[in-house]
C-alpha cells in the first residue's frame, strides 16, 4: 500500500469515528435581550457547559436593546429563536397576524426589574415621578409593561421614554437625559451599594405583575414548522440548562464566568430576585391578566379565544 492510500485510510477512519454531534450539529440563531441577565443567560450557560452540543445543537447568539428588537429580528426571519420578549407585546404580534409562537416561558413577575434615581435626585419614590421621565428599554418589553403597569398602579403622570440596554439607561439617568432608570440584576447593584443611585419601585410593586409570565421566550412559526426535531432538541437542551443553573454548582460559577460579576453577588440575584420557579420554562401563568393589561395598554384590541392561545403557545413537551 502506497502512503497516500495508507493516510487517505487513516483519514476516512478518524472521520467515520468522529462523534455524531461533531459531524451533525445542527445551528440555531438566537436574538437574546439583556446580555449578562441571570434570566436570559441559560442558552449561553447551557452552551459553555456543553449541554446543547450534547443534543447536536450549535448556538449563534446575538444580542440585542431589548424584548421588542429580539421580537422583531424573530418575525423578520433573520433569527430562528428570541430570548426574553414581553408577552403583551408577543401576543398583539400574534393578533396581528405576525410569524411568532411562544416557545417557553422565560420569566413570571417581574421582582428583577427595578426603577432608581440619582443618588441626588428629590425623587423619593414612584409616587413623586408625576411630569417625570422614566425609562424602559425597547417598546413592547417587559420593561415597558411593567413601567407602564407601575404608572396606572401609582396613578402617576409619569412620562415613559425608551432608553435601550441597562448600561446606556445608565449614562442617560446619570447625565439627567431621563429623570428614573431602569436596570436588571447584575446591572446596578455595585452602583446601588456604592450609594450612587436608590431603588425607588421594583417591578412586582405593581400588583397586577407578580403573577404573569411577563417575558416569553419565542420562535418563528416557519421555523417551528420546518424544524420541528431541533426546536424540541433545543427545549430538551434548555430545560437541562435551567435545571443545571439551579442545582450544580457550576452553573453559578459559569454564570459568573459569563457576567463577570462575583460568585457571591450570582448567588444573590439567583435567591433575592431570580429563584428558581420564576424561571420555569413550562407554563405561561396569568393569561387573563395579560391580556386585560394588553388591551389597556393598546397591545390587543380584544382577548384572544382559546383557539388563538393555543395556536400562539406551542411548548414542547418534556421528554
Amino acid at each position: 500500500m502506497s502512503v497516500s492510500h495508507f493516510v487517505k485510510g487513516l483519514f476516512y477512519t478518524a472521520l467515520l469515528a468522529a462523534p455524531l454531534s461533531a459531524q451533525a450539529e445542527d445551528i440555531l440563531r438566537l436574538a437574546v435581550g439583556a446580555p449578562s441577565n441571570w434570566d436570559t443567560s441559560i442558552p449561553e450557560i447551557g452552551q459553555r457547559a456543553g449541554i446543547f452540543a450534547k443534543h447536536g445543537l450549535k448556538l449563534e447568539i446575538l444580542y440585542t436593546q431589548g424584548g421588542g428588537e429580539t421580537m422583531q429580528a424573530v418575525i423578520s426571519g433573520s433569527i430562528d429563536i428570541g430570548i426574553a420578549a414581553g408577552t403583551q407585546a408577543v401576543m398583539g404580534a400574534f393578533a396581528k397576524g405576525a410569524p411568532v409562537r411562544i416557545l417557553a416561558a422565560g420569566t413570571t413577575g417581574a421582582g428583577d426589574l427595578y426603577w432608581y434615581v440619582p443618588a441626588n435626585s428629590p425623587i423619593r419614590s414612584f409616587n413623586d415621578t408625576n411630569a417625570k421621565t422614566a425609562a424602559y428599554s425597547t417598546t413592547g418589553a417587559s420593561t415597558h409593561i411593567a413601567l407602564l403597569a407601575l404608572i396606572k398602579h401609582f396613578g402617576t403622570t409619569t412620562k415613559p421614554v425608551a432608553s435601550g440596554a441597562s448600561a446606556a439607561t445608565l449614562t442617560a439617568t446619570m447625565t439627567g437625559q431621563v429623570d428614573v432608570g431602569w436596570a436588571s440584576p447584575p446591572f446596578g447593584l455595585k452602583e446601588l451599594q456604592d450609594g450612587k443611585i436608590r431603588l425607588i419601585a421594583r417591578g412586582n410593586d405593581a400588583p397586577s405583575m407578580v403573577d404573569q409570565t411577563v417575558r416569553v421566550h419565542i420562535v418563528n412559526a416557519n421555523v417551528l414548522k420546518q424544524k420541528h426535531d431541533v426546536i424540541q432538541r433545543f427545549m430538551d437542551a434548555y430545560r437541562e440548562s435551567y435545571e443545571f443553573l439551579y442545582s450544580d454548582p457550576r452553573g453559578v460559577k459559569i454564570f459568573s464566568e459569563y457576567s463577570k460579576v462575583p460568585e457571591a453577588l450570582a448567588i444573590e440575584i439567583r435567591d433575592k430576585f431570580m429563584p428558581k420557579d420564576v424561571e420555569s420554562p413550562d407554563r405561561v401563568s396569568g393569561l387573563t391578566q395579560i391580556m386585560a393589561d394588553a388591551i389597556v395598554f393598546k397591545q390587543l384590541s380584544a382577548p384572544l379565544t382559546q383557539e388563538q392561545l393555543a395556536d400562539l403557545i406551542q411548548i414542547p413537551p418534556k421528554h
